[in-house]
């Protein structure tokens, strides 16, 4: 009895106020609190310990992070699968879904486009590779392959079973079965009404089950960054700093520019409005450095948010995290100039489009996780000439740091993804611009 007391006298005084406050405030502005706090927790920890901060927080920290972003590859081919199957019934008729992926497809290659222009231009007036040559020489070398997969592998990589493309994660090959499924569904008429109507429910369920996943994103980002911070430290980004400012530079113009001009002049919409709609994505996209394991959250900001219907959110966000890779395209232009200035390399205007053409080709469709991008450099820098010994210098000179720039470069994809979404859904008709207006709801 008088643990029963004790017990609701502790909800009734600390717990449920405590929680009231704590579910009050906005998700996005509980992530970016966590995301300052972890930064703060992590250079306390390591004033404090010196070099065993990496070893504790590593031991005792991070493992909460790497929980959270096990909850989150836990729902990616689940919501893909339901959502872009509901997605596809939603849309009524096979011939709406190849009008819509041609105009998500042809929105992707101008963002991808106009990446490429902006890191050219960043890489050349900032020169990050001007004196480089001493610290290049001193870097280690890394084996990088330089053969990419031909387009014939990546088809055929596409083609499979669809249990076993869902239990290795194979996400295009979810997505290209998904679609015949939903369009199975459509051609099947009333007989196949009663499954598209069990798909629509389980795509509502398992959204559900991510709402309740992203409340852990604040304690996974906290755990994430106060571990990024000491690993990948002020040391690390010191000795590559003009590089990792040209970088984030780059990127943030491309998505103030590209995607905010895009929904404020084109689509007419506040662009404020846009990037809190998603910040809670960005976050997840920054600290895990995984395009791939933030798109569930994505999703769930696209139609709380940004009042993105599932029809488009499911079919359009899906497809953005595998071949919509503007950072990826930005940051290989920026590392090919870095190379060339470093080794004395003289760039002719054919050199540029060369770069600018290989980067954006081998970015589509590049792996959505953490530094997948320094494994594709090889095919860029081969372009102009660069020798093996030479990639695998730069290589092995970025490696150490390219996490810090991997986070950024993922929280462009990410929001490349939700404003071709957006500017879809308009285009279509089907945009909630009362949702898209309204702040924030998670």
């Amino acid at each position: 009895m008088f643990r029963f007391l004790f017990v609701t006298l502790l909800w009734r005084s600390f717990l449920k106020p405590v929680s009231q406050w704590w579910f009050g405030i906005t998700l996005w502005m509980r992530v970016l609190g966590a995301l300052v706090l972890g930064i703060a927790f992590g250079l306390l920890v390591e004033r404090a310990m010196g070099s065993g901060a990496e070893l504790f927080l590593e031991s005792y920290i991070r493992p909460y992070g790497d929980i959270f972003i096990a909850l989150i590859r836990m729902m990616i081919v689940p919501l893909i699968f339901t959502t872009l199957v509901a997605g596809v019934v939603a849309m009524k008729h096979p011939a709406k879904l190849g009008t819509l992926g041609l105009m998500t497809v042809g929105l992707y290659l101008v963002t991808t486009f106009f990446a490429n222009v902006i890191g050219l231009i960043f890489g050349t007036i900032m020169r990050p590779g001007a004196g480089a040559a001493d610290s290049l020489a001193q870097a280690t070398p890394e084996a990088v392959s330089q053969v990419p997969p031909s387009a014939w592998d990546r088809i055929l990589d596409i083609i499979q079973n669809p249990a076993a493309a869902m239990a290795e994660g194979n996400i295009l090959a979810v997505i290209f079965f998904a679609l015949l499924f939903g369009i199975g569904i459509l051609m099947s008429g009333e007989k196949g009404e009663l499954v598209g109507k069990f798909f629509e429910s389980a795509s509502e369920a398992v959204l559900k089950v991510t709402t309740m996943v992203m409340e852990v994103a604040p304690f996974g980002v906290f755990a994430l960054i106060s571990y990024t911070t000491v690993a990948y430290g002020i040391e690390a980004f010191q000795s590559i700093a003009w590089l990792i400012l040209t970088v984030y530079l780059g990127l943030f113009t491309h998505m103030i520019l590209i995607y905010g001009g895009l929904i404020k002049f084109v689509l007419r919409l506040p662009a404020i409005r846009f990037f809190r709609g998603i910040f809670d994505a960005q976050a997840v996209a920054y600290s895990t450095a995984s395009s791939s394991a933030t798109l569930p959250v994505t999703i769930t900001n696209a139609r709380k948010n940004l009042g993105i219907p599932k029809s488009v959110a499911g079919s359009v966000l899906p497809l953005g995290a595998t071949i919509n890779m503007d950072g990826t395209a930005l940051y290989l232009g920026i590392l090919a100039l870095f190379a060339a200035q470093a080794f004395g390399i003289d760039l002719s205007f054919a050199n540029y489009v060369m770069i600018a053409l290989t980067a954006a080709l081998v970015s589509i469709g590049a792996a959505g996780i953490p530094s997948a991008s320094l494994f594709l450099l090889a095919t860029v820098l081969s372009t102009f000439g660069a020798t093996s010994e030479q990639i695998a210098l730069v290589v092995g000179f970025i490696w150490p740091v390219d996490r810090i720039m991997d986070m950024a470069r993922t929280v462009v994809n990410v929001t490349g993804d939700a404003a071709v979404a957006t500017t879809v859904a308009k285009l279509e008709g089907e945009l909630d611009e009362d949702v898209f207006r309204d702040p924030a709801t998670i």
